[in-house]
């Protein structure tokens, strides 16, 4: 798939060393409740277990790439996909360097097209911290609506965290094109 100015690609293992810079980075993860990665040998996992998914049927995710440039600068894709209910959700995080350039806002639009128009999905989510304002505004750029705020529903390292609920449905869409 690609955009105006980016090219989203299958994650391989030469993205070994942005995906553990992307995945060990506390600021990068601040909003992601899921461990750190904590070397190359945990960032080789998280990739195979992206593929695996999509071999699985399961999910799918694309390395987010600047056209003309191979370097991953981000990791985009569906999860917790329900083919039986025609429904996925969204997700997506972009290295530090790249925050604020519109790169988020683009390859969402992107990747909603695509699974409205080639996976035939009904409605799309997304789940987000309810401090995580920039997500939001993505979100809200795309025509996702608040559907939702989830309080302490989530356990992650000792702590219960809130998460906010965004969705879209095919019809919604079909209106802002």
């Amino acid at each position: 798939m690609e955009t105006d100015r980016l090219l989203l690609r299958k994650l391989s293992h030469k993205d070994v060393n942005e995906v553990f810079q992307l995945r060990s980075d506390p600021d990068s993860m601040k909003y992601i409740p899921r461990p750190l990665v904590k070397n190359s040998e945990d960032a080789h996992a998280h990739i195979a277990t992206i593929n695996q998914a999509i071999h699985k049927n399961e999910g799918i995710n694309w390395a987010v790439t600047i056209k003309g440039e191979d370097k991953l600068i981000g990791i985009v894709g569906f999860y917790r996909t329900s083919f039986e209910d025609f429904r996925s959700e969204i997700g997506y995080m972009i290295l530090p360097d790249y925050y604020g350039q519109g790169i988020v806002t683009e390859v969402v639009a992107e990747l909603v097209r695509f699974g409205f128009e080639k996976l035939g999905f009904h409605s799309i989510e997304a789940v987000i911290d309810p401090e995580n304002i920039a997500s939001e505004r993505v979100l809200q750029k795309n025509g996702f609506t608040k559907e939702a705020h989830f309080r302490e529903n989530l356990l992650h390292e000792g702590k219960y965290l809130d998460s906010v609920h965004y969705g879209i449905l095919k019809r919604e869409f079909v209106a802002l094109r």
